[in-house]
């Protein structure tokens, strides 16, 4: 649930407008940092980024749909299917029709990509040294963007629905 407090209304100077005074530039940033620090981690593997984040997803819980995957990856069909067709080929992935449903694809871990996991355990080691913070300070950064990032998503879904104001005459709701 989206955090509801409220931002006073402030008057907003020049030097609240700098760059480096702008937290969306911060994460920016450090998004492309950490891209930057995991690139040469993850190569050696034959993987981006984005393949080892479902591979992280498929080892909390394995043999997860593509809408499940797609859902905690926060990703659309049209990214995460060229992602999985290149993990599936890297022998890393399975994919697979759900008998109960023919619908639904089921993607799961090969033995490849089970074995991938103990790599992890040195990669996330290089990535905390990277960092400079102690596992609390990362634990703390991290809670803090998940919620922000959950309190955007929360207000970025409240700002696509119709505003009943908007509305024509005699349509539906007015």
């Amino acid at each position: 649930m989206a955090n509801k407090r409220a931002i006073p209304d402030i008057q907003i100077n020049d030097a609240m407008l700098a760059l480096d005074r702008q937290l969306c530039f911060a994460i920016y940033s450090a998004a492309h940092a950490f891209n930057r620090t995991y690139k040469p981690l993850l190569e050696p593997h034959g993987l981006t980024y984005p393949q080892y984040l479902v591979l992280l997803s498929l080892w909390q819980d394995d043999a997860k749909t593509v809408k499940a995957l797609g859902e905690a990856l926060h990703l659309d069909s049209g990214t995460l299917s060229p992602l999985l067709k290149r993990l599936e080929a890297s022998g890393y992935i399975a994919r697979t029709r759900d008998r109960a449903d023919e619908r639904q694809v089921l993607i799961t871990l090969t033995g490849k990509g089970k074995e991938m996991k103990a790599a992890a355990g040195g990669i996330l080691m290089e990535i905390g040294k990277a960092s400079g913070c102690t596992v609390e300070e990362l634990g703390a950064l991290g809670a803090g963007l998940q919620a922000l990032a959950d309190n955007l998503r929360a207000g970025h879904s409240h700002s696509q629905d119709p505003d009943p104001a908007d509305q024509p005459e005699g349509a539906p709701g007015k």
